[in-house]
């Protein structure tokens, strides 16, 4: 393991089926086993498993015991994933999202935002929880330096920007964006000042798969808007 030490059951390491369980898909597992021990003469790191027979060579064999690295794993399972065709993540990753959010929202659309944000399918839930309800979240969370706004300038933005929102018939994420990207300007304003407290107020959260624009695709007009007035009373409230 990292510490050197012998893999052992006993001491909690994982095995094959452990592992799948931990939302690790096989041919990440099998690419990565292969590599213990064992480097190609050109050091690829990324292998399909005919790509493995072919490449194989007992002479590349390093003599030093291998080390299980589960960092090197999970990054190798991401680029598994993002590689992945849309429609077999999608399936692989269903069960894992309609734990948290069912079938109330576009599941599809979910999938992509995702799709290249997460290292195993055990991390869907955290990414995805927000959808099904706003968590409590601390209204500092409202205040970004980069993007230069504060609880005060998020409350005066939400309460000008829900007329705009309200008036929005197409609540896709390109027209959603073009809208704001227009009330930006006429604001004058950068896109990060308008997007940052409309994101945190639909979102509830800091980090998200997706922006403003793409999640409240997801929600609909209805649950976005009902949302932005939530986070205008909670600014009114603090």
């Amino acid at each position: 393991d990292e510490t050197h030490k012998k893999l052992s059951k006993r001491c909690g390491h994982s095995s094959y089926e452990d592992l799948l369980e931990q939302g690790f898909v096989s041919e990440a597992i099998v690419n990565y086993v292969a590599l213990l021990g064992w480097c190609p003469e050109d050091n690829q790191e990324i292998f399909s498993l005919k790509e493995l027979v072919e490449a194989f060579d007992y002479r590349h064999m390093s003599k030093s015991p291998a080390v299980f690295d589960v960092v090197k794993l999970r990054w190798m399972n991401s680029e598994y994933l993002k590689a992945m065709e849309e429609e077999k993540f999608f399936q692989l990753a269903k069960p894992y999202m309609e734990e948290v959010i069912g079938a109330k929202y576009d599941l599809h659309k979910i999938a992509k935002l995702i799709k290249t944000r997460i290292e195993t399918f055990l991390e869907i839930r955290e990414q995805i929880d927000f959808f099904e309800a706003v968590p409590e979240y601390d209204t500092a969370l409202y205040c970004h330096k980069k993007m230069k706004t504060n609880e005060d300038s998020s409350l005066e933005l939400l309460r000008d920007v829900l007329p705009v929102l309200e008036m929005q018939e197409d609540f896709s994420n390109d027209a959603l964006f073009e809208a704001l990207k227009q009330y930006a300007a006429k604001i004058e304003k950068k896109i990060g000042y308008v997007m940052w407290p409309i994101r945190t107020a639909v979102s509830g959260k800091q980090n998200t798969p997706g922006g403003a624009t793409e999640i409240m695709d997801v929600l609909g007009k209805e649950e976005s808007l009902v949302r932005i007035r939530a986070g205008i009373e909670k600014l009114e409230a603090r």
